[in-house]
């Protein structure tokens, strides 16, 4: 398996068949090095509906004929703009050909602005464990410091999770520290900052203070093999 992160939130995962997006927020992203326009993905999963971590969902599904998994509300809203969509909803597993997705709760928002400034609720936000080829994977999304992280850590052996550190929308980096001693993942790698001023933080600073696993900085468009 071999995992990139591409900015904001922005994750790819190559399995040995399968591509797999999560959030791609890659338009008026210009911390992200991919194109939305010949990026390839077989699956994309979203978080929540926020604009920029849906992204260029659409234009990359209907280019690629991706699946789009989803929680319920925001993969109906898809649903209606031609996307082939799988809706899951917060404790909720699925076994799938390219591995099993399950989607956690998280404390945030979740709407999609339209163009002409109408507010479309897309439901709950949620964080994702993804299992393939022995390996578990957690995005844990957009999310406020809540204690049952650690209660998800216990229940799961988390190879590499993505941790928010940007402050004011998420986990700024002293609760994301807590978060990642809860979560006790093999790999820490902070999500979420200096896309826009008002998130700018410090990764380096970040990982060199993460006590359970091993703190890493991605840089855009770095790779890790598992």
């Amino acid at each position: 398996m071999k995992l990139s992160y591409h900015g904001h939130s922005v994750v790819r995962i190559e399995t040995n068949n399968h591509k797999v997006l999560i959030d791609p927020f890659i338009s008026g992203n210009e911390a992200c090095d991919l194109d939305a326009n010949t990026v390839e993905a077989d699956v994309i999963l979203l978080t929540h509906g926020h604009n920029d971590h849906v992204g260029d969902t659409v234009e990359i599904a209907k280019r690629n004929n991706a699946l789009v998994v989803a929680p319920n509300e925001l993969a109906v809203y898809l649903g209606f703009k031609g996307l082939n969509t799988h809706p899951m909803h917060i404790g909720g597993a699925h076994e799938f050909d390219f591995g099993k997705v399950k989607f956690t709760q998280a404390f945030h928002g979740s709407s999609y602005t339209e163009e002409d400034n109408s507010i479309v609720y897309t439901g709950m936000p949620g964080g994702i464990l993804f299992t393939a080829e022995g390996k578990t994977i957690y995005h844990v999304g957009d999310t406020g410091l809540f204690s049952d992280l650690k209660l998800i850590g216990d229940m799961n052996n988390i190879d590499v999770a993505f941790v928010p550190i940007g402050d004011n929308f998420t986990m700024g980096p002293e609760d994301a520290l807590i978060a990642t001693d809860w979560i006790n993942a093999k790999i820490v790698v902070p999500v979420h900052y200096n896309t826009f001023p008002v998130i700018k933080q410090d990764p380096d600073q970040f990982v060199r203070k993460v006590k359970t696993g091993e703190g890493r900085v991605m840089a855009i468009g770095d790779e890790l093999l598992l």
